[in-house]
């Protein structure tokens, strides 16, 4: 059972809290992190990518020259994909791109993507995040006490705007709550924040 200290937002070890097993130390799972990721990314995709073919393109009704006698290949348009201002051939097409995952592949995933970055020493627990004012420095070094300077994602128990918004001008640091957080943030973050109570929320949904 993965046991990590709590800390305080100036970085002093308030305690310990043990994590369960089943969320914070599975077995990480690489092929189904890489679905997790790719249907992540595949579903940000808007898919409205589109081109003019030959019948979407204005102009082009008469014969350019007539078919046979003038030593010319033969040629039935001028928005013909070969000439210029023509329509584009197998060109893109708005389409959806979503991927699903079932939730069984989603829980195991989750799980991978935790119990990867507590084998590694890159998530810390805080006791609490506070704010009393909208305002970015001290979050900033509240971030630097606890040793998560750089790409960050910030977990939280609940929405906190002031905390938020204060966190939202620091380069790289992402803040998410538990029903909002996602295999990709994780996995694409250098050091996983999580608060105390946001620990146990997240041993409550995945266990």
């Amino acid at each position: 059972m993965p046991n990590l200290k709590v800390v305080n937002m100036a970085g002093e070890e308030v305690g310990s809290v043990e994590l369960s097993d089943v969320v914070f130390g599975a077995e990480v799972n690489g092929a189904v992190l890489h679905s997790a990721v790719r249907a992540y990314l595949m579903n940000q995709r808007q898919g409205t990518q589109s081109t003019l073919t030959r019948t979407e393109v204005s102009g082009g009704g008469k014969k350019p020259w007539r078919q046979k006698g003038t030593g010319r290949a033969r040629q039935g348009s001028t928005r013909a994909p070969q000439w210029t201002h023509g329509g584009v051939a197998l060109g893109p097409k708005p389409r959806l791109y979503k991927v699903s995952l079932n939730k069984k592949t989603k829980r195991i995933a989750m799980q991978s993507a935790l119990s990867s970055k507590v084998a590694a020493g890159e998530m810390i627990v805080v006791d609490a995040i506070t704010a009393t004012e909208y305002k970015t420095k001290p979050m900033a070094a509240m971030l630097k006490a606890i040793g998560a300077e750089g790409k960050s994602l910030v977990v939280l128990s609940g929405m906190d705007a002031m905390v938020i918004k204060s966190l939202a001008n620091i380069p790289g640091v992402k803040t998410a709550q538990v029903n909002t957080i996602n295999v990709y943030d994780i996995l694409n973050c250098k050091n996983l924040v999580v608060v105390s109570a946001a620990a146990q929320k997240i041993e409550e949904v995945y266990a």
